[in-house]
């Protein structure tokens, strides 16, 4: 019988103790969270020592999510000999060598299938490939909020900020919607998802990052009638020995699978040199998706199965300066750079000739118009 910590009983949280509750192999002793919910059978506490001192105790799942208490805790469970499952991936993806060295150095398992993917098994796909193939790109739709919000636009023919709180109000966006539609949450599931299908662990910092705040109807209406989408992408591509990574809106074919995702949902995939193109589609995010897949890390270490999804984590630099794309930009302050850059003009809109994404992101990070939008064209 494995005997389980609970840290934090929200969504996911919620979710993750009643599907416990239908099995026989696993007991969730404690569940350390400031709310006093009624009729529980665990023993609610506030005091996460109670946890790391109970020697019954072999697993913490983490769901607290954010930085702090979140790492503080999950370090001293693993320094107390637990293993531990967690669906937060700001942590992982900016402590990602600092987690799985510490793994190591404590002879205990850390598991994170739901902080990339939801209720995708994408990082389990990756560590099953990896064993026998070898992945040179990772790419797709990583976020279900901002694909929801830029298929309404498409679909619906609304603007940015109407949809944004339609979003707000079926629960799929925060009251604060920065981490979905400025990229920070497809960043970090991306960096995770890199890092273990190439076996490095690469600076969060190096990631470039473009979000959707600033698309608008008319730019929609252009995309359209050039029978192109416009979805949020992450792509991340080894290439030797180096690997590049980044997140941008980019406009497809109507004809892609990208194109044909639709609402909240995911499609995710990589390319290997034995098993091709592997696409996965399912919810990248909810209570019980997310729930399921924090269950089945528990399963798999309650099975003995279970080690990390890759073996080594190399230190290496992002080397976007090797990807380059045409882009659309759209911008009330043209300068020299981009004017020199113009291949053709849609409507106000300026295309370049191909930019690599460093020299993109770069420049438009140092731009003086607070409602630039750019999109990569595929």
């Amino acid at each position: 019988m494995m005997n389980i910590g609970l840290l934090g009983l929200g969504t996911v949280g919620g979710g993750v103790y009643e599907l416990i509750n239908q099995r026989e192999d696993m007991n969730v002793k404690y569940v350390c969270c400031l709310e006093e919910p009624q009729g529980m059978r665990a023993i609610l506490t506030r005091d996460f020592n109670r946890i790391i001192n109970d020697p019954e105790i072999d697993t913490v799942v983490e769901l607290m999510g954010g930085m702090n208490p979140a790492k503080d805790y999950v370090v001293r469970a693993m320094r107390a000999g637990k293993n531990i499952v967690t669906a937060n991936k700001l942590l992982i993806a900016e402590c990602y060598e600092e987690l799985t060295q510490l793994a190591i150095e404590c002879g205990v398992i850390v598991r994170c299938t739901a902080a990339a993917g939801g209720g995708i098994p994408w990082l389990t796909a990756i560590a099953r490939c990896n064993r026998v193939d070898k992945i040179s790109a990772i790419y797709g739709i990583m976020n279900g909020t901002t694909n929801f919000i830029l298929d309404m636009m498409h679909r619906k023919k609304v603007e940015f900020d109407a949809i944004l709180r339609q979003a707000q109000q079926l629960g799929y966006a925060e009251r604060d919607p920065s981490a979905d539609v400025d990229g920070h949450d497809i960043r970090n599931k991306l960096i995770i998802s890199a890092n273990v299908a190439f076996g490095v662990s690469m600076p969060p910092s190096e990631v470039d990052v473009f979000g959707i705040r600033n698309i608008r109807q008319a730019d929609v209406a252009t995309f359209l009638s050039k029978g192109l989408y416009c979805k949020l992408l992450a792509s991340s591509q080894r290439m030797g020995g180096k690997v590049t990574a980044y997140i941008e809106p980019t406009l497809v074919p109507g004809e892609s699978p990208e194109a044909a995702v639709h609402e909240n949902f995911n499609l995710i995939g990589y390319d290997a040199r034995f098993a091709g193109r592997q696409s996965f589609y399912g919810q990248g995010a909810g209570r019980y998706p997310t729930a399921y897949n924090v269950v089945e890390d528990l399963l798999d270490l309650n099975q003995g199965e279970a080690s990390f999804y890759a073996d080594k984590a190399d230190q290496i630099h992002i080397s976007n300066e090797l990807a380059a794309s045409s882009y659309y930009v759209r911008t009330s302050k043209p300068d020299a750079w981009l004017q020199e850059r113009t291949a053709a003009r849609w409507g106000e809109a300026y295309i370049t000739k191909p930019v690599t994404v460093k020299a993109m992101h770069a420049w438009a990070r140092q731009s003086a118009d607070p409602e630039l939008f750019l999109a990569a064209i595929r």
